[in-house]
Parts: structure tokens; C-alpha cells; sequence
């Protein structure tokens, strides 16, 4: 074999495995969600986390990989629909690429595993939803929904930023999808609970939230640990090459911003709640990740630390904000990944750092040092109008397609199976058969 085709190998040994290690992040979420949720919902929780891949799977095949990365105009791709090109592999080596996608020309896998590497990532942002809307949705109606943000949401506002539309042609950066993944999720949710409603009991007369506890924090927080592994796959595999240098300054910037979240969200927590909340803890974790995602190739591993600090004691402070507007998100979704992936987009305007893009090889034509770095406002000017560009898009296509869902099929259960809880009326089953289960509304 020879050097080149050697190199190809291994980038696409590196691409799938790390593919392989964010589909294993469906498991992760499943466990936090159900976790953080009441002994009555599991069966409902664990059901919508299990087939939002097999949607996703389906749905971005037939149509959303096109959209995003297909050939096209600068909103959305045109060419390669539902793969009227075919498989469209990567060329021999040192053969050049012509096919439907070009937008990811850049790297040299096989085009089966560049499609299953992004496929990955379309399913981490439908099942961010799941959580948010978690404990009175008719399951249908997620399902439903699921599809729209797979086939449409995520791929059109995805073409922008990764599939060479107009915020990538303007220096717009999101390396591995502070904005294109989580922030794309979060907006959804956020739609989607304005939509629904609080969950019976939550708040008291006068407004003020009650807390309502999620029944196995064990389950929680295996579910952190496995998304904190996955992640080694989610930022350093976007990398889709086996390059030495940047995997390991990836690795190294995103695992010390959810370590140093980890520690500012403990703090905030026992400060603001006089005792260390762990379900504070663990989402602290996910929002350095979160927040860690878009600048991660881009910023010095001491500016990462920075990234993370501010981050786990945003999480906490966004948890109050939201109970006190009265906005329900049993998990803290919106928290996690709204709003760290608003700040981690921001991010990268206010710390990136061409040298260290130089450095380990990552694409840096376009970047512009940060704020914090003597660049000026000029990334920052331009991440900020990504963020609000995404924001608006994303939202007002999802509260259209939550309100035109519910009035077609309603999109929450009946009071009484609220209270007795979707598992026995969305789904006839119970996750803990035999034993006796005390619902606290």
C-alpha cells in the first residue's frame, strides 16, 4: 500500500470510529433524560431517544444530506437530492473531486463514511429536543417533528455554515456544531415548550417553580459520562483525518472546559442554592462541552479553560432564568445547549487564534484572532450575526411546523395521563414493573 492510499486508511479507520463513538451519545442522552425525569415517563423517554436515530437516519438519507451538502445557491444545496448522483465516492488518489458535494471535498474518506459522520451529528440535535419537551408530549407528535428538524431545520440552516453557503463565505467558524448541533436543538425545544406549556404542578399559584425530581440521578449520571466520553468523537473527529497534531489539542481543549465547568457550576450551585445541586453538576459538565464545540480547533488550551469556566456558571444562572419566566425544561436542555451553544459560537469571536489554527492545521483562511486575542470585533461581529441568523431562521420554522403539528394532532396528552404518566398511556408498559411508584405531579 502506498503512502497515499496508507493515509486514507487511517483517516477513514479515524472518521468512523469516532462517528461510531457519537452515535454512542444516544445512549448517553437516553440516560440523562430519563434520569433527571420521574420512574412514570421512562418507558416514553427511553422510546423517543431509541427511534429519533432510526428518523434521523431515514429522513437525512432520503433528503437532508442533500440540502446541506449538496451543490448549490447560498441557502441551500440543490444537487444531489435524495442521491440522484449516486454514492458519489472519493476519488483515487491524486485524482481531483467533481461530484455533488464538494463541500466536503476537503477531506479524502470514502463518501459513505463522510455521510455517516454527519448523519451523527443531524441525530445528537433531534434528540436534544427530546428532553426539553419531556413528560407531557404525545409521542406521536415528537415523532412527527423529529422528522421536520432532520429533513428541513437542521439541513438548511446546516448548508449555511458547513455546506458552503453564506456565513461560511463570510468567515463564519463552528467547528464541530456549537450552533449548527446544539444551538439548531435548543431553538427547536425552546419552540416546541412554548408551545406545550409547563407540566402540571410545576408552578405554584403566584408563579413560583416547584421542583419537580428527576428519579435515578445514578442513571443521570452514567449518561453524563458517556456523553463526556462521546465527545472525544464529537469535537476531535471533525477533524475527518487522522492529523496527530490536532486531535490532541482538540482532545486537550475540550476536556479541560468541562472539567473547569464542572467546578464553576458546583460552585455557582452551592453558592446560589447553599448546597452543591448534582444535577447542577452534571449539566455544568455538558455545557463546557457545548460550549467548548465551536471554538475547540481554534483557541489556546489556557483560553479553553477560560471558555468553560464562564460556562458552567452560565448553565446554573439560565436554570433559574428559565423557571423564573416560567419556561419548563425538566432536563435543563435549553440551559445546556441553547444557551452555552449561543456562547460557545460567541466564543470563538472573542478567543480564537489563528497561530494555534496555523499550528496543528486546521483551515484558517478566513478566521480572524478574537476580541480577547487583539483581533477587534471583527470575528466576533461576524459569529454574532451567525448566531442571530440561525436563531431566527431555526425558530420561526420550528414554531410553525410545532403549530401546524398541533393542530393536526395535538401535541400534549391528556390531563389524566399526565398524572398517571406516558408510559402507561402512550405506551401500555411500565420501565419498573412490580414496583410501587409515588408521583410527585
Amino acid at each position: 500500500m502506498d503512502a497515499g492510499s496508507l493515509k486514507i486508511a487511517l483517516d477513514t479507520m479515524w472518521v468512523l470510529l469516532t462517528a461510531f463513538l457519537v452515535f454512542f451519545m444516544n445512549l448517553g442522552f437516553a440516560m440523562v433524560e430519563s434520569g433527571l425525569c420521574r420512574a412514570k415517563n421512562t418507558v416514553n423517554i427511553l422510546a423517543k431517544n431509541f427511534i429519533v436515530f432510526a428518523i434521523s437516519s431515514v429522513a437525512y438519507w432520503i433528503l437532508g444530506f442533500g440540502l446541506m451538502y449538496g451543490n448549490g445557491n447560498p441557502l441551500v444545496g440543490t444537487e444531489g437530492l435524495l442521491f440522484a448522483a449516486g454514492a458519489d465516492n472519493s476519488p483515487a488518489v491524486g485524482e481531483a473531486y467533481s461530484g455533488a458535494y464538494s463541500a466536503l471535498s476537503w477531506t479524502g474518506v470514502p463518501f459513505w463514511a463522510k455521510f455517516f459522520f454527519q448523519l451523527v451529528f443531524c441525530g445528537t440535535a433531534a434528540t436534544i429536543v427530546s428532553g426539553a419537551v419531556a413528560e407531557r408530549i404525545k409521542f406521536g407528535s415528537f415523532l412527527v417533528f423529529s422528522v421536520v428538524i432532520c429533513s428541513l431545520i437542521y439541513p438548511f440552516a446546516g448548508h449555511w455554515i458547513w455546506g458552503g453557503g453564506w456565513l461560511a463565505s463570510m468567515g463564519f467558524f463552528d467547528f464541530a456544531g456549537s450552533s449548527v448541533v446544539h444551538s439548531i436543538g435548543g431553538w427547536c425545544a425552546l419552540a416546541g415548550i412554548l408551545l406545550l406549556g409547563p407540566r402540571l404542578g410545576k408552578y405554584k399559584n403566584g408563579g413560583a417553580p416547584k421542583p419537580i425530581y428527576g428519579h435515578n440521578l445514578s442513571m443521570a449520571t452514567l449518561g453524563v459520562f458517556i456523553l463526556w466520553f462521546g465527545w472525544f468523537g464529537f469535537n476531535p473527529g471533525s477533524t475527518m483525518a487522522a492529523n496527530p497534531a490536532a486531535i490532541s489539542h482538540i482532545a486537550m481543549t475540550t476536556n479541560l472546559a468541562a472539567a473547569m465547568a464542572v467546578l464553576s457550576a458546583t460552585a455557582m450551585s452551592w453558592i446560589l442554592q447553599k448546597k452543591p445541586d448534582l444535577s447542577m453538576i452534571l449539566n455544568g459538565c455538558l455545557a463546557g462541552l457545548v460550549a467548548i464545540t465551536a471554538p475547540c480547533a481554534f483557541v489556546s488550551v489556557g483560553s479553553s479553560a477560560v471558555i468553560g469556566l464562564v460556562a458552567g456558571a452560565l448553565v446554573v444562572l439560565a436554570v433559574f432564568l428559565f423557571d423564573k419566566i416560567r419556561i419548563d425544561d425538566p432536563v435543563g436542555a435549553l440551559s445546556v445547549h441553547l444557551v452555552n451553544g449561543v456562547f460557545g459560537t460567541l466564543a470563538v469571536g472573542l478567543f480564537a487564534d489563528k497561530s494555534v489554527a496555523a499550528a496543528i492545521g486546521t483551515d484558517s483562511s478566513l478566521l480572524s484572532d478574537g476580541l480577547f486575542v487583539g483581533g477587534g470585533f471583527g470575528q466576533l461581529g461576524v459569529q454574532a450575526l451567525g448566531v442571530a441568523a440561525v436563531a431566527a431562521f431555526v425558530f420561526a420554522v420550528a414554531i410553525a411546523a410545532w403549530a401546524i403539528i398541533k393542530a393536526v394532532m395535538g401535541l400534549r396528552v391528556t390531563k389524566e395521563e399526565e398524572v398517571a404518566g406516558l408510559d402507561i398511556g402512550e405506551h401500555g408498559i411500565e420501565a419498573y414493573s412490580g414496583f410501587q411508584i409515588f408521583s410527585n405531579m
